[in-house]
């Protein structure tokens, strides 16, 4: 029996660091790193058409034909409505039939004139005459000139009777019906372009100035965000809620609609670095007090760790700043921090993050 106990003595003398190592709670390191800080600011905005048309007729008429219903996708150039034509149709045919009497009397004018100058003035024929016929065929050009100004001008009413779609877009109201009597400027439907959306957004005026080229602008989508492309800043300020207008291009992975909320964030630099940890690497107690628990190497495979208060200053992008309590290059624990005390060992069982 003794011999037994001897050999588990040696047993547990040759083998208590693997034994102890095995049961090291595991964590996960980042190194305290310096970098650009960057300010966020949620913003809550509006999704707007960049084309709302009332479509309306420039004549009066008698609506003759609606072709489109409200929720109706239209191309540009799609008739949409047309009024009653018959009147301006036999205005246009009668105009057309004076301007081809008018080219026929014309050509005529123009025969006799070539006549005449064939014969030649002062032998056969007096140059009084040749003088009347090239009067008689400038007249006839000014006439001609002048009913085919009135063709064109009917021809033109006559196709202000068919409204197109000025652009690609869904009608979202039809306010008019066939039979009824409309006016100039009387608002027949409305169409949207759903395809050019932009996202309207009213940000601090702080924010103003500190805007460039690297800002970010992203759009809640889902559980995910998409960026989007800054259209313009309206450099107009609103003198009782202190914003201005940020006007971005909707990106195409994100589905919305005109008129829709949205919500974005927006992250721009404040021209200064600090050091800067993981969200995951900060713990929170109720009483308002902030730690981090920091890593210290004893060997190769362990180390121990101990708590340090911080102070924090801005959060962005999973990152935290720590004006306070942390040096470059130190070791904090992001993973494996729920469990940890004071002075005690631990194990890196992953990789070191960022």
């Amino acid at each position: 029996m003794r011999s037994l106990q001897g050999a588990l003595l040696l047993v547990g003398s040759l083998f208590p660091p693997f034994i102890a190592a095995q049961d090291l709670p595991s964590v996960q390191l980042e190194t305290v790193s310096s970098e650009d800080i960057v300010q966020e600011v949620t913003l809550n905005g509006t999704v707007n058409a960049l084309r709302v048309s009332g479509i309306s007729v420039s004549v009066a008429g008698l609506l003759d034909e609606v072709r489109v219903e409200t929720g109706d996708r239209v191309s540009q150039g799609d008739v949409l409505v047309k009024l009653d034509d018959e009147m301006v149709t036999w205005e246009l045919a009668s105009a057309r039939a004076e301007a081809e009497e008018a080219r026929s009397r014309l050509e005529e004018a123009e025969r006799r004139l070539r006549e005449a100058r064939s014969v030649g003035a002062g032998r056969n024929i007096a140059a009084t005459e040749v003088s009347a016929r090239e009067s008689e065929v400038a007249a006839r050009e000014a006439t001609l000139a002048r009913l085919e100004a009135v063709r064109r001008q009917v021809d033109v009413r006559a196709g202000r009777h068919r409204v197109a779609a000025p652009f690609d877009g869904v009608v979202s109201q039809r306010s008019r019906d066939l039979g009824e009597w409309v006016t100039p400027g009387d608002q027949l439907l409305t169409l949207v372009d759903t395809d050019n959306l932009r996202l309207d957004f009213q940000v601090p005026q702080t924010f103003f100035k500190r805007i460039d080229d690297n800002s970010q602008l992203l759009i809640q989508n889902g559980e995910d965000r998409s960026r989007a492309v800054i259209d313009v800043l309206v450099p107009i300020n609103d003198p009782q809620s202190r914003t201005f207008l940020l006007r971005a291009v909707k990106p195409d992975s994100v589905k919305l609609l005109p008129g829709m909320a949205t919500q974005a964030v927006l992250r721009v630099t404040t021209g200064e670095r600090g050091l800067t940890v993981s969200r995951d690497a900060i713990n929170r107690y109720p009483e308002g007090r902030t730690t981090v628990w920091i890593a210290e190497p004893e060997d190769e495979d362990t180390w121990t760790v101990r708590e340090k208060r911080v102070r924090l200053g801005t959060s962005f992008e999973g990152r935290v700043q720590v004006t306070s309590g942390l040096e470059s290059d130190q070791r904090v624990v992001v993973r494996g921090n729920e469990s940890l005390s004071e002075g005690i060992s631990v194990q890196v069982a992953e990789r070191e993050s960022r």
